[in-house]
């Protein structure tokens, strides 16, 4: 007795095996020391009263910044406080480690990105991001 296959059965197997090691890839990913140590200093900086003013103050000098950029208003001054708040932020140890675990993370991502993408004719984490990339 010989089990005969089409090709949709070939097509939803090789589907299926797909999806099955994306899951487990994802699994691996959130497994890996980077992975860890990005989500233990991202929690940190939640955490942190201190950070969360900082973001806040900077996130609202940053709209500030780009209203008055879009409406030709923008100075150096406002520029020059724009970074000061970006340094300050940045200063906070927690904020620190975060943004050192997230670079360490993105380049163990963009390797795992290019092993992937090697056997494709695209570049597979560009792709995966989405139509509409800064």
């Amino acid at each position: 007795m010989s089990i005969e296959t089409t090709p949709e059965s070939d097509e939803m197997a090789a589907a299926a095996r797909a999806t099955e090691l994306a899951g487990d890839l994802g699994t691996a990913i959130a497994d890996l020391p980077a992975y860890r140590e990005f989500a233990e200093a991202k929690q940190a900086v939640e955490d942190s009263e201190e950070a969360q003013e900082k973001i806040q103050v900077f996130e609202q000098k940053r709209e500030e910044f780009m209203l008055a950029r879009q409406t030709g208003n923008a100075s150096n001054e406002d520029l020059r406080e724009l970074q000061e708040a970006q340094e300050e932020l940045h200063d906070i140890p927690v904020m620190s480690e975060y943004l050192r675990a997230q670079s360490d993370l993105e380049l163990q991502l963009q390797e795992l990105n290019e092993m992937i993408s090697a056997p494709l004719s695209v570049d597979f984490g560009e792709k995966a991001g989405g139509c509409c990339q800064d």
